[in-house]
């Protein structure tokens, strides 16, 4: 028999005797009930709250000191101090009055940039490209909220993009799930990867925290220019999303279909000529994304369709 790849829109891949109805729906379009189930798995996740900022910022506190959560430090009472701010003990062994203080926390949002195109919609082995970057999102947007902090998200689909302003609690990270559904069904046109990241731009704060997650085949000067802006104020992070297939041509003799569910198309892929050209075609492009997240002082990690996003953010925060 031929082997089958297919490359659907919103539609289900082909059968697998393994997998359930709804199992094979969430592996071909991101559902809120699954991506919505990962908030139990995100909370084993490292967290990053006091993880640095980027080269810009600082540390996760802020250099102030004030009225605040954390002890920082005592010193010797000054008229106008907050009395309730007295160190007792150390103005009992000193004989001195202290004042005691307190290093004040500051806030750090997150953000996601989740790529939903239709290019994303592939996948030979596992998930869809488009649902691996949804999960990914919704385990960041989960550990976000369950420490405290705001989540904001850029999400790009193939008829435009949607910014949302970072917030917290549940019903942010609900509200970012809820959308990123919404814009992975396909579209008539294609946005470029420049809007998403110039969005991103105008959207990021300094001291943020940043994911940007897709297969990155559109990444253009305008869309390098932005990224790079974000990231020397902000710590950022890389996501690349592709199947194997996109890597590599499979080494078998036997014709392979590809489907759109509109059309489908017979390739034969025992040219070793054409195989090499086309790894060499994607290697080029990984290494030109590598080149642009050196320069930049990024890190870049891989998500294949086979992969669990969890194990991936688990070995990346750790």
């Amino acid at each position: 028999m031929r082997a089958r790849l297919t490359r659907l829109l919103g539609a289900r891949s082909a059968p697998d005797p393994a997998v359930g109805p709804a199992d094979a729906l969430e592996r071909v379009r991101p559902t809120l009930a699954d991506l919505t189930a990962l908030n139990r798995r995100a909370a084993a996740l490292p967290g990053w709250q006091d993880r640095s900022h980027a080269r810009q910022s600082g540390v996760y506190h802020a250099a102030m000191k004030g009225r605040g959560m954390e002890y920082a430090e005592s010193r010797p009472y000054q008229p106008g101090d907050d009395v309730r701010a007295l160190d007792w003990r150390l103005t009992a062994r000193s004989g001195k009055p202290h004042t005691k203080l307190f290093r004040e926390e500051r806030e750090r949002p997150v953000y996601v940039l989740v790529d939903l195109r239709r290019t994303m919609a592939f996948a030979t082995h596992g998930a869809f490209k488009s649902v691996q970057a949804a999960r990914t999102a919704a385990l960041v947007a989960w550990k976000t909220v369950l420490g405290g902090d705001r989540i904001g998200a850029v999400l790009l689909g193939d008829d435009g993009c949607d910014e949302l302003a970072p917030a917290r609690g549940t019903v942010a990270a609900l509200r970012v799930l809820k959308q990123i559904v919404r814009r992975a069904a396909p579209g008539a046109r294609t946005t470029p990867l420049a809007v998403a990241a110039e969005h991103l731009r105008r959207l990021v704060k300094p001291g943020s925290i940043v994911f940007v997650l897709s297969d990155f085949r559109d990444l253009d000067a305008d869309a390098r220019a932005a990224i790079g802006h974000v990231a020397r104020h902000s710590e950022t992070l890389l996501v690349q999303c592709y199947d194997a297939f996109e890597a590599a041509l499979p080494a078998v003799r036997e014709p392979v279909a590809l489907s759109d569910c509109a059309h489908e198309v017979e390739l034969t892929l025992d040219d070793r000529g054409l195989a090499e050209a086309y790894a060499r075609r994607f290697a080029s492009r990984r290494a030109a994304l590598q080149q642009f997240a050196r320069d930049q002082r990024l890190r870049l990690v891989s998500l294949t369709t086979a992969d669990d996003p969890f194990v991936m953010l688990q070995r990346t925060l750790g």
